[in-house]
């Protein structure tokens, strides 16, 4: 996990020096090279910074890097609103289908939720490719949610304005070509068509490419792999599941403090009025109707919002975490997710640490993620005698142990896309949106909402007072 020291070098700087060189270069220029940053951290950090001045520049780039060895630490380094927009594609077949997909999910929970990350210039030209590709873009998630053997759409790398792969997942794509190729650590393809002026090569070339090419029958190796990228992926989603259910929860208390309570008086008042009248036609089946639908709608009301008040009571108001509390939960949960539990009892001691951190989270409260993650490295070095022969015997025997994790993962990536879904088709969800579009507009939604409201009580009590003064 890259945790970045700017105390040396700055990789934004850095990066921004590498661009202004590379496109201030005319057409004839050789390929630009550019010396290895001192240390790992710096250097896929620069890396990570390039792609995203790339991205924010309207180009469309190619990270080419020898192997699978750094693609988990640049991704992981990469700016958080422009992740989805980056296809960080391994070169093991079953590890890219598992990156492709969460990919796809995470661009379409971001569109879906058109939040102010999603307001950038990156996304706007991102809409752009989208409208101009959907034929590819509905064949992109029909293949996504069948989640089979099946191969994915030809030219789904279109769909990315940044793609970082090893050569040998490149060599597989139709799209090869883009703006900016940035060579790291290795040598140009001999099948590379681009022009020198667009070609950056970063560092000299690794000495022995680590490809984790697997020997038939591997299956232990191979769940380990398909173990480390679900591991990877799922925790982005978690991150993005987490920012959704929360941003939605924000809403809804907005929602019920300034509707809710009114929806509540005018059920009342409109069910108070229908019994009167039902009092005064006794005789009369529909009025009688009437009155006992607005009743139970009043009651039902009255209910939901006492509900809500007594549920939300402990909860944080005003969610806007930061990006150092995204990149801490994400981290988190990469290393603590339950479904990565050896036993039961490392199962709920995970659990446990997983709801604190999902409580921190939707708080915004960094220094509780901190301690989440130090009772987690506290709990690793002083294991329970159980957890310890766990561990021992899922080193001689490891296959079902990591069977039973990369199961409990992949259900565990389609429970998040199913709730993912079904939270961005709620009618609650349709509201929250043209209330953050309206807000750009410089318009308050709920507050015209609660206006309206205010009118139609008054308007009801207007119509209500000439029987309570008969009643009188």
């Amino acid at each position: 996990m890259v945790s970045l020291n700017k105390s040396a070098v700055d990789p934004t700087l850095l990066a921004a020096a590498w661009f202004a060189r590379l496109t201030a270069a005319s057409v004839a220029a050789m390929p630009r090279e550019e010396p290895l940053p001192e240390g790992h951290v710096i250097a896929i950090a620069t890396l990570a910074a390039f792609a995203a001045l790339a991205l924010a520049e309207g180009r469309t780039v190619v990270v080419l890097v020898p192997d699978d060895e750094p693609l988990p630490d640049i991704s992981n380094t990469l700016d958080l609103s422009l992740r989805p927009l980056c296809l960080v594609l391994p070169g093991a077949d079953f590890a890219a289908r598992i990156a492709l997909r969460a990919t796809l999910s995470l661009m379409k929970s971001r569109l879906s939720r058109d939040g102010d990350d999603e307001q950038s210039a990156a996304w706007t030209r991102q809409r752009e490719r989208i409208a101009a590709n959907e034929p590819l873009w509905r064949q992109a998630q029909d293949w996504s949610a069948r989640n089979d053997r099946s191969d994915w759409p030809a030219d789904v790398a279109e769909l990315f304005p940044a793609r970082i792969l090893p050569i040998a997942a490149w060599r597989a794509l139709h799209q090869k070509s883009a703006d900016i190729t940035v060579l790291y650590r290795c040598d140009a393809p001999a099948e590379l068509v681009a022009a020198p002026s667009s070609l950056l090569r970063i560092g000299t070339r690794a000495e022995s490419p680590r490809h984790r090419a697997l020997a038939l029958g591997d299956e232990d190796a191979r769940l380990h792999m398909e173990l480390a990228q679900l591991t990877q992926d799922v925790a982005e989603l978690e991150l993005e599941l987490a920012t959704a259910q929360a941003e939605v929860a924000d809403f809804t208390r907005r929602y019920y403090q300034q509707i809710g309570r009114r929806m509540v008086e005018l059920d009342a008042l409109q069910a108070r009025i229908a019994r009167e009248q039902a009092e005064r036609a006794p005789d009369n089946p529909e009025v009688r109707a009437e009155a006992r639908q607005k009743t139970e709608q009043a009651e039902q009301s009255a209910r939901e919002n006492e509900r809500f008040a007594k549920a939300s009571k402990d909860e944080p108001s005003g969610f806007r975490p930061t990006g150092d509390v995204k990149r801490l939960f994400r981290q988190l949960a990469q290393k603590i997710h339950p479904d990565r539990a050896a036993d039961e009892a490392d199962r709920a001691w995970r659990t446990q640490l997983m709801s604190e951190a999902n409580r921190a989270y939707r708080a915004g409260d960094e220094r509780t993620l901190r301690e989440v993650a130090t009772l987690w490295e506290e709990g690793q070095r002083e294991q329970s005698p159980a957890a310890t022969s766990a561990a021992t015997k899922a080193a001689v025997s490891p296959a079902p142990t990591l069977l039973r994790q990369v199961e409990r993962m992949r259900a565990r990536f389609a429970e998040i896309e199913g709730e993912l879904h079904r939270l961005f088709g709620s009618r609650l969800y349709e509201l929250f949106i043209a209330a953050r579009q309206a807000r750009r507009q410089g318009r308050d939604l709920l507050q015209e909402m609660a206006d309206k409201l205010d009118e139609n009580l008054a308007r009801l009590r207007t119509a209500a007072a000439p029987d309570e003064a008969l009643a009188a």
